[in-house]
């Protein structure tokens, strides 16, 4: 039983880490989106259209990419309330 309840556990022995992943992509994707805007910058005074364009593309994936990733951080703290409550749930009734 020792080993069923150390195996229905490991679900959760990497919310902490997977949170630690998803804030580190997000300021990445921050990062990339002030770059991104800085050559868009450049492009448009440039009046080279096309690029200009591509670069705008980039932005928008990269919001999309963005928005995803903020629904996963907070996926992954309901998901640390759900083993908190569980581990208390468990605590007191032992």
């Amino acid at each position: 039983m020792g080993a069923m309840s150390a195996e229905a556990s490991r679900p959760f022995d990497s919310i902490e880490s997977a949170h630690e992943f998803v804030e580190l992509l997000e300021e990445s994707i921050e990062e990339a989106v002030r770059d991104v805007k800085q050559h868009l910058q450049e492009a448009a005074s440039d009046k080279d259209e096309r690029r200009a364009e591509a670069l705008n593309l980039a932005i928008y994936k990269m919001t999309q990419l963005s928005s995803h990733v903020q629904k996963s951080r907070r996926v992954l703290n309901d998901l640390r309330t759900i083993r908190r409550l569980l581990f208390n749930e468990r605590e007191g009734g032992a």
